[in-house]
């Protein structure tokens, strides 16, 4: 997916950040990159995968033809170039065509990466640096197809795992249907309410400790801005 935003589509989520959090002492920290891993493993079980048959097709070839054209395929080298060059090429796909290195790496494997990837995310974006510990992560991976949704001590304490299920449904539902920011948007929007009904209450001097801006790597645009404070 590409990972290009208008500005107007960067606005729209931090207006809705905004918003969200007007209602809830949460600080909510959208985080979208292209990747979480880049599964070396792939390659070369694209490149196996793709060996194998072709080495059998060579070999039955070998038996079964017996005619005086494609002498090169009845020697050991012209079988062996045959062959490295199906590795190659399946080896290529696996390392450009995302549908294949995706059908190639295990979904415990890319699970595995995300969540990794979003724990540095976390850190990276300082979601811990509240004052109650009411930081919480969306953190959307475009080549697993994968959200997760990270949240701080604070959030925890009154919000299980399982009442995230709904803002992760919606993300990817959008992504899905071609509008990746529509459906963050309503992620944000449901989580905004999931932490004001689980009593992650607002408080008279709540601040805006945590930027609104959606954080997206690959793009310059929409980075990390100052503190200041929120208006109520």
């Amino acid at each position: 997916m590409n990972l290009l935003f208008t500005e107007e589509e960067l606005n729209r989520v931090k207006e809705a950040v905004a918003a969200a959090e007007q209602q809830t002492a949460g600080e909510i920290v959208p985080v979208i990159v292209p990747r979480s891993g880049t599964y070396p493993e792939a390659v070369w079980k694209g490149a196996l995968l793709l060996m194998f048959p072709v080495l059998v097709v060579a070999l039955v070839f070998d038996f079964i033809y017996q005619g005086w054209g494609l002498t090169w395929l009845h020697t050991g080298w012209g079988v062996a170039l045959l062959t490295s060059l199906a590795g190659i090429v399946g080896g290529l796909l696996a390392a450009y065509v995302a549908p294949v290195q995706r059908w190639l790496v295990s979904e415990a494997r890319m699970a595995e990466q995300v969540h990794l990837r979003a724990l540095q995310a976390f850190v990276e974006e300082e979601v811990f640096n509240t004052r109650d510990r009411t930081g919480i992560l969306i953190f959307v991976s475009l080549f697993e197809h994968w959200v997760e949704v990270i949240g701080d001590t604070g959030i925890n304490q009154r919000v299980g795992p399982e009442a995230w299920a709904e803002v992760v449904d919606r993300i990817r539902k959008g992504i899905r249907e071609g509008r990746p920011v529509d459906g963050l948007v309503a992620a944000i929007e449901q989580c905004g309410q999931l932490l004001a009904a689980h009593g992650v209450a607002l408080r008279p001097d709540d601040t805006n400790e945590l930027a609104d801006v959606l954080r997206v790597r690959g793009q310059k645009k929409g980075g990390r801005r100052r503190k200041r404070r929120r208006g109520r």
